[in-house]
């Protein structure tokens, strides 16, 4: 039987969850948020604080965290996979996009 992993999700149209303790790669996690349930394999090891993909992910997709969003894909990101720097592009305080269209 998987332990309990402690996770959290804010927002039901979240794309990710945090880990609220170190999660092993290959565990399953239940994440709950008001009426939706998602089970994820987990693909990688999650530490402390980090993001994971709790649906799929498209390149290009905005990522929601806690009801915002707070970045986009870099690539294609799978439910159960490690969210970020190597996978995440912030859109926030971004000085360079400033006028550009992408």
């Amino acid at each position: 039987m998987e332990p309990n992993y402690k996770t959290v999700m804010m927002k039901p149209y979240d794309k990710v969850a945090t880990a609220l303790m170190d999660i092993p790669a290959g565990a399953t996690v239940e994440v709950t948020c008001l009426d939706k349930t998602y089970t994820v394999t987990l693909a990688d090891a999650i530490r402390f604080g980090h993001k994971f993909a709790v649906v799929p992910i498209a390149k290009g997709e905005d990522i929601v965290k806690y009801g915002e969003v707070i970045g986009i894909a870099t690539r294609d990101i799978a439910a159960g996979e490690h969210v970020h720097v190597h996978n995440l592009e912030g859109k926030r305080g971004r000085g360079d996009k400033v006028g550009t269209a992408e």
